[in-house]
């Protein structure tokens, strides 16, 4: 009979203390993101390069019943 009141309690207790945990985390980092908003902006950037033609997929298996990869 203790072990159910017990076990019963136990898990009420990690979810209230879950609960209370998450709230405050949640709480702490609403006030963190701000105190520390600041907005940087970056230079443009170009890039610049060629396209390879894709390499072709070859089958180098020595079994000629293999299918062939094209």
């Amino acid at each position: 009979m203790i072990d159910r009141i017990f076990s019963a309690l136990l898990t009420f207790c990690l979810l209230a203390g879950g609960t209370i945990a998450i709230g405050s985390a949640m709480a702490d980092y609403d006030r963190r993101a701000a105190e520390q908003a600041t907005v940087v902006t970056l230079p443009a950037v170009t890039v610049t390069g060629k396209r390879e033609a894709p390499a072709i997929a070859q089958n180098e298996s020595l079994d000629p019943a293999a299918p062939k990869v094209q």
